[in-house]
């Protein structure tokens, strides 16, 4: 049996005696005693054991003094007391293996932590942030950030910098038309930050020292739920590390003048192409406008172009007419399929 199995509490407290009986018992207590008559008015006076046959005469009851009755009825107390204490002693020796190891501190091999909600997250990278010392990369998908993710930003890139501590940031060419974030990259070119930006981009990726990452698990934009996965699991963080640096090889430096898009090809852009290649793969107007960092309107006005262009009249007929045009296919400055028809 286990010892909390062996507690009982006393199903009867003494706080539960009845009005008529605590006035019965004082009255017993002065009297001497009692009639089984009277005492049936109170039949709590007998359930609590405050009453006993008087040895003189069968009729009577007589009481209980007080300091016997309360001794009984704090037997059962101070064994529960008692049997309490040992399981709590019981309890902390269990759980003292457990302890020990806790106390090693937080494991840094084989470590993936679910963080739910946004303050979770958010707390999660503060403490990364503050136990940085050398190096954070950052891969930030999507087009401009807002005036207030800029301010933030700022913030917490001013404290890093001040601990001498460098960042890489890698954004998508569509951040190239945000004045705010050319600004911010401006201003950040004076320390330690270098900020590139790439047509594509995977998701939202933080690595702080090589040694702690963090990446998007789900974002339910419908129910504002958003899980990250914190990892600490040194193969993992190697590999996410390595991938940021081949999409950092292929960025280009965004205070730089170089056109981060290859130049038109028969009339069609850089991006215009790169649109009519997810075209082509089947993506719809929202998944590419994802993928490229722009907004749907945008990505639909370079679509409407790209028809424009090839004399396309309907959508299905367009993904014929880019892959029949070879602009895909082709190197800048090299004659189209359709020239030499």
């Amino acid at each position: 049996m286990r010892p909390e199995d062996a507690i009982q509490t006393h199903p009867h407290p003494v706080t539960e005696l009845c009005g008529e009986g605590r006035r019965l018992y004082a009255s017993a207590l002065q009297s001497g005693r009692i009639s089984r008559e009277e005492a049936t008015t109170a039949p709590c006076l007998m359930e609590f054991a405050l009453l006993h046959p008087d040895p003189d005469d069968a009729e009577w009851l007589r009481p209980v003094p007080p300091t016997a009755a309360l001794t009984r009825r704090l037997q059962p107390l101070e064994r529960e007391i008692q049997e309490r204490r040992t399981l709590a002693v019981e309890l902390a020796d269990a759980f003292e293996p457990f302890m020990a190891i806790s106390a090693q501190g937080r494991p840094t091999a084989h470590s993936i932590t679910v963080l739910e909600g946004f303050s979770r997250i958010n707390a999660a990278i503060e403490l990364a942030t503050t136990e940085c010392e050398s190096e954070i990369l950052t891969v930030q998908p999507g087009g401009g950030r807002s005036e207030y993710a800029l301010t933030e930003a700022m913030k917490l890139s001013k404290g890093v910098l001040e601990r001498g501590i460098t960042m890489r940031t890698l954004y998508q060419h569509t951040a190239r038309h945000s004045q705010g974030t050319l600004a911010y990259a401006q201003v950040m070119a004076e320390g330690n930050v270098e900020i590139r930006t790439l047509e594509e981009l995977i998701e939202r990726l933080m690595i702080f020292d090589r040694t702690v990452a963090f990446i998007p698990a789900s974002d339910d934009r419908d129910t504002g739920l958003q899980v990250a996965l914190e990892l600490r699991h040194p193969g993992l963080v190697a590999y996410l590390a390595k991938v940021f640096e081949q999409l950092w090889q292929r960025a280009v430096p965004i205070l730089e003048d170089a056109a981060p898009y290859a130049p038109p090809i028969d009339g069609v852009t850089g991006v215009q192409r790169s649109i009519a290649k997810l075209l082509v793969e089947g993506h719809v107007d929202e998944a590419i406008a994802r993928r490229l960092g722009m907004n749907v309107r945008t990505c639909r006005a370079h679509i409407a172009k790209i028809a424009a262009t090839l004399g396309s009249g309907s959508r299905a007929q367009l993904g014929y007419l880019i892959a029949r045009s070879g602009i895909l296919d082709q190197e800048p400055g090299t004659p189209s399929k359709e020239s030499h028809t």
